[in-house]
């Protein structure tokens, strides 16, 4: 499978990744779940988040995404990208799902964003011990 493959399988099998943001100058990540449509990841979240804040002070995210903890070998995507936080009913809609339902009041919840992220650069990590490869698009 070339790497291009290998990215996009992982992107398609792994829902929960690390994603990181700029606070007060210096880099905040926390676990997020994301969604793709190809090499593009959405992730909900409420407005009236830092990270909402972050991003739109500073758009430029980092996510690591893929590795499922089993050891050495795993491998796993480092996306560098750029954030765009929109509330666009079709992207809602997109992402929606049922357990969306614990944080937010549906679908139609004014705090309910999306985080679109478009990836600047990615590299597939650690694949049985290679060097990073990246992933041209």
């Amino acid at each position: 499978m070339d790497t291009k493959a290998t990215a996009q399988k992982i992107l398609d099998e792994s829902m929960v990744g690390t994603m990181a943001t700029v606070q007060g100058g210096k880099p905040f990540t926390r676990y997020m779940t994301f969604f793709n449509d190809g090499f593009t990841l959405y992730t909900a979240t409420s407005k009236q988040t830092d990270k909402v804040d972050e991003l739109e002070a500073n758009p430029h995210t980092h996510i690591l995404i893929g590795y499922e903890g089993e050891g050495f070998g795993d491998d796993y995507l480092e996306i560098m990208g750029t954030a765009e936080v929109t509330d666009d009913e079709g992207l809602i809609d997109k992402v929606w799902n049922d357990a969306m339902e614990s944080y937010f009041e549906g679908p139609d919840d004014p705090n309910l964003v999306i985080l679109k992220v478009q990836p600047d650069a990615m590299r597939v990590m650690n694949k049985k011990g290679q060097p990073p490869h990246d992933v041209s698009f």
